[in-house]
């Protein structure tokens, strides 16, 4: 199935909205259910104001009514593969449990694979909100 999540991908990729930085970014994401959601990087001229490829993806997982992922996908234009930023970090766990598989890939193929855990130990999460 990652074979999938990663044509997936690199198809959004294609869709970054990147005239800034020229460095386009696509992510995939598998829901619980199987269903994959995509997300590209969109820029604005007001840097701060982007939204990351992974972010989008998790925004469109959400507006189709699910909220747990299962699996990550995230592939650019590197010579390495790229992790999440650390935003993108605490908006996939607060959807996915500590063993989601998370994939990082450039576009020649070069794959990296963690988890979740993995990438942010020690995450903040609900458990931290009850008092």
């Amino acid at each position: 199935m990652t074979s999938n999540l990663r044509l997936a991908a690199v198809n959004v990729r294609e869709n970054a909205h990147a005239p800034y930085s020229k460095f386009k970014v696509g992510a995939a994401i598998r829901a619980a259910s199987g269903t994959f959601f995509v997300g590209c990087n969109v820029e604005n001229v007001a840097y701060p104001e982007g939204t990351c490829a992974e972010a989008g993806a998790i925004a469109a997982m959400v507006a189709a009514g699910e909220t747990q992922l299962s699996e990550v996908y995230v592939v650019a234009g590197s010579d390495m593969p790229v992790t999440p930023c650390g935003g993108c970090r605490q908006k996939l766990a607060e959807f996915g449990a500590g063993d989601v598989v998370v994939t990082m890939a450039t576009i020649g193929g070069v794959e990296q694979q963690t988890t979740l855990a993995e990438l942010l130990p020690g995450a903040f999460g609900a458990a931290h909100m009850k008092g």
